[in-house]
């Protein structure tokens, strides 16, 4: 059909073909717009999920294992050394953990000085144990010490600028755990000012050791320094008989109740006269009257 037989057309007619005309005009544009869109159909669930999320932190985990080297996986190793110059590969070796070596960095750098051995105990994360452990080998150069020092000192007496530790003994050296003093005791590996002046309360408490064995019972004693130990007989001991509630149960191998123990069976039955009648008190074990025995008298 030509163009100009359109008009011979009525104007109903007319009406009719632009309306469907209109009609396939429409319908073939949504066709195209439809047909256009490529819609991703893969099914997608929870296991994918959970498979992407695993390749997300086990990528994380990788980048993290290798910017940081576990402290697990490292030798620890304990030798002399002065929180002012060590190094970042000295403070590793000694266990520290990487961010706790940049801590001590920002510290410095900051202007931040170490001049005592317990100034290291402020470094954050360090534990107690870790600090015990640490605090023998602490040496700290007298060049950190504060300017005004200087002047405290006799006139005309030459200044020493050699901070002085105890020389450590030889694995074939000892000395006697029941008369060292706290400045003896250091020369014993392992054992610093702290562990020093542990040994000597408790040995004031005991009233002398019968084994070296017996520090162990020190929280967080370190076993290899009992090695370099001899123990003489020099014990204190106490008579049972003469003393009350509050003194028998001083002792550290008499709590309250064994103490109380004591004092009714004497108040029933008279003084006691061998450790074999502590055996008939239920609040004392086999071990209890074990370790007695080096202590007390009748």
């Amino acid at each position: 059909m030509r163009l100009k037989d359109f008009f011979y057309f009525n104007r109903s007619d007319r009406s009719i073909l632009l309306f469907f005309l209109s009609l396939g005009v429409v319908a073939f544009a949504l066709i195209l717009f439809l047909g256009g869109e490529e819609k991703d159909t893969t099914p997608w669930n929870a296991q994918d999920s959970v498979e992407v999320q695993k390749e997300t932190i086990s990528s994380h985990s990788t980048k993290y294992h290798e910017e940081y080297i576990q402290g697990e996986s490292r030798n620890i190793e304990l030798f002399p050394f002065d929180p002012n110059t060590a190094d970042s590969n000295a403070l590793l070796r000694l266990g520290l953990q990487p961010w706790q070596v940049r801590n001590i960095y920002k510290y410095r750098a900051a202007g931040g000085i170490y001049r005592r051995p317990a100034d290291l105990a402020r470094l954050y994360g360090l534990t107690r144990k870790q600090y015990r452990e640490l605090e023998p080998y602490i040496q700290i150069s007298k060049d950190y010490a504060p300017a005004s020092t200087l002047f405290a000192e006799e006139p005309h007496q030459k200044s020493d600028t050699t901070q002085h530790y105890p020389v450590k003994l030889r694995p074939n050296e000892h000395i006697d755990l029941n008369t060292s003093d706290t400045t003896q005791l250091q020369r014993v590996p392992g054992i610093g000012s702290y562990f020093a002046k542990r040994i000597a309360n408790y040995r004031e408490r005991l009233g002398g050791f019968y084994s070296a064995k017996q520090l162990l019972e020190i929280e967080d004693f370190p076993e290899s320094a009992i090695n370099f130990f001899i123990v003489s007989n020099n014990i204190q001991q106490i008579n049972v008989n003469q003393l009350n509630l509050s003194q028998l149960k001083r002792h550290p191998y008499i709590n309250y109740y064994q103490a109380k123990a004591i004092i009714d069976y004497r108040r029933l039955r008279g003084p006691l006269h061998s450790l074999n009648e502590l055996r008939l008190l239920k609040d004392f074990t086999a071990t209890d009257i074990e370790r007695l025995s080096h202590y007390v008298e009748f």
